[in-house]
């Protein structure tokens, strides 16, 4: 699931450093960038992975 969110936060990040357009610094491409790798680097820690060792 981690995944995803930071493949749709790389695509923001592409799409507003691609377009030029000014924006907060929230927004920014570097920002979002980072958050992508933040949440790329839970995903490959196993958080957020959906398994459970429960039963």
């Amino acid at each position: 699931m981690l995944a995803i969110v930071a493949a749709i936060l790389f695509a923001i990040a592409f799409i507003l450093n691609a377009a030029g357009t000014a924006t907060s610094a929230v927004f920014d491409p570097t920002s979002l960038l980072l958050a992508g790798l933040f949440c790329l680097a839970l995903h490959l820690a196993g958080i957020g992975s959906g398994w459970s060792w429960r039963r």
